[in-house]
This record gives C-alpha cells, sequence and structure tokens, in this order.
C-alpha cells in the first residue's frame, strides 16, 4: 500500500512540476492605488491556492477550538481526577 501511495504522490509531483515549468511567463497583478506586481504566472497561481487554503483553515479554526473546549469537559466529567470523600465518617471498628 505505501508503494501504490508514494506513486501517486511522485506524478503528482511531477506532474505539478511540468504544470509549473509550462507557466512560467510574466503577468502583472494590478492592486489599488496604481499598485502593480509582476510576477511569473506560476508564483501567482500558487499564492493564490495558498490564501485560499489559509482562509479555508483560518474559517474552520473556530469550529476546531470549540469542539476540543466541549471534549476536554466532557473527559473531566466522565473521569475525575480527584476521587470524592465520603460524606459521612467511616464506621468505628468494633471493641
Amino acid at each position: 500500500m505505501r508503494i501504490v501511495t508514494w506513486t501517486i504522490r511522485l506524478f503528482v509531483f511531477v506532474l505539478l512540476v511540468a504544470f509549473a515549468a509550462r507557466n512560467t511567463d510574466p503577468v502583472t497583478l494590478r492592486f489599488y492605488f496604481d499598485l502593480a506586481l509582476q510576477t511569473p504566472l506560476i508564483l501567482a497561481l500558487f499564492g493564490a491556492f495558498a490564501l485560499g487554503a489559509f482562509f479555508g483553515v483560518l474559517s474552520l479554526l473556530g469550529t476546531v477550538l470549540r469542539q476540543r473546549r466541549e471534549m476536554t469537559s466532557l473527559r473531566r466529567k466522565a473521569s475525575p481526577s480527584e476521587p470524592v470523600p465520603p460524606s459521612f465518617p467511616p464506621p468505628a471498628p468494633p471493641i
């Protein structure tokens, strides 16, 4: 199974390298206030992908943190770390 996984990874990597090699033409990114940036197309595509992935992870961060807090509180309720002392004293030994 590992061989299949690494073969697929290698294939995807070679495909991406070939894609990057074919898209080296310069493009101009125009921003507000007459700000322009000239960069290779592959860097612009990679930057857009990375920015989208970052905002996707950021949008899930609140949900993940809330679920972690909830799991921690449920674990504490399920197994208390300190034993509960009895509410009455133990009986005296017989004389």
